[in-house]
């Protein structure tokens, strides 16, 4: 996502996920509670350790297609499960 849709998640409307990785419990903790009470993220999804944030990193091009596509940053995903 963008920096502008990462601190205000309201600007795209509906559900959409943001993702924390990391190695410090703590540090994931304040940053889960910052994204939720500060940025107003419902959905954020714990990927686990910090090697995990390789999968954020690689999901870079497919987010500049879209950017390119849609016209605008102010896009993101969401991960629906059953």
């Amino acid at each position: 996502m963008n920096c502008q849709v990462m601190v205000e998640s309201a600007r795209v409307p509906g559900d959409h996920d943001v993702f924390v990785s990391g190695n410090d419990a703590e540090a994931k903790a304040l940053v889960t509670k910052l994204l939720k009470e500060g940025f107003g993220w419902k959905h954020v999804i714990d990927l686990g350790d910090i090697t995990t944030a390789r999968g954020t990193e690689a999901f870079l091009p497919l987010w500049l297609r879209l950017w390119r596509s849609l016209g605008s940053g102010d896009f993101n995903i969401h991960v629906a499960k059953r």
